[in-house]
This record gives structure tokens, C-alpha cells and sequence, in this order.
């Protein structure tokens, strides 16, 4: 039965505009643009700072880093997939979290570097 099902779901799909399809893998990359430099990032946090503030500090750093990279890769590529599918069967986009993660990844990195910046810098020790 499940095999049946899918030849008749199957059958309900068809070829988007490509124009369509373009964009949306065009956006995919986007995301995949956005993982790379992520990644650079970590990569240089990891090499080039090891101990920002303390032993090890930088490759806790560089470990977020990384995690949003991957999640932003994994993320990217299961929107893609979603669209796509939806497209093909004229069914409306889904939803995605993934700008939300991605800010969220942004902002505990962001106030990882504050945080270390603020108490080891030597701010307010004049």
C-alpha cells in the first residue's frame, strides 16, 4: 500500500519554473556562503587566538563557531530539500527556523567575545 502511495504522490509532482528552482538553490548557497565563513571564522579563532582571555578560551570560541557552521549547512540543505518538494507539488513553502538559529548562533558568539573582551581586557583596572 505505502508503494502505492507514493507513485500517486509522485505523479502529483511536477517540474516548478526554473526560475523558481534558481532562486531557491540560490538561496541554498546563500546559506552555504554564510556556513563557510563561519567556519573560516572558527578556524581562524582556533589558530590565531588560542587564548583570548584564557587557556582554551579560544577553541571554546572557535567550537561555537563550528556548531553553528554545521547547523547552518545541515539547516540549509534540509530547507532546500522542503522547497523544493513543495514546489513540485504546489504546496505552499514551509516554514524554517533557521534564520532564527542562525541569529541565535550569531548573538552567544557575539556575546561570548564581549563577555571576554569586558573581563579580560582590563577594563575599569586603570
Amino acid at each position: 500500500m505505502t508503494h502505492r502511495a507514493n507513485r500517486s504522490t509522485q505523479s502529483d509532482e511536477h517540474e516548478p519554473d526554473y526560475r523558481f528552482t534558481l532562486a531557491n538553490e540560490r538561496t541554498f548557497l546563500a546559506w552555504i556562503r554564510t556556513a563557510l565563513a563561519l567556519l573560516a571564522g572558527a578556524v581562524a579563532v582556533v589558530k590565531f587566538a588560542p587564548g583570548i582571555a584564557f587557556a582554551g578560551s579560544g577553541r571554546v570560541l572557535g567550537g561555537v563557531l563550528a556548531v553553528v557552521s554545521i547547523a547552518s549547512v545541515a539547516g540549509a540543505a534540509l530547507r532546500w530539500h522542503a522547497s523544493q518538494k513543495a514546489m513540485r507539488r504546489d504546496a505552499p513553502l514551509p516554514s524554517t527556523l533557521l534564520p532564527w538559529l542562525l541569529a541565535l548562533g550569531v548573538l552567544v558568539v557575539g556575546g561570548l567575545v564581549l563577555a571576554l573582551a569586558l573581563l579580560y581586557s582590563g577594563f575599569g583596572h586603570g
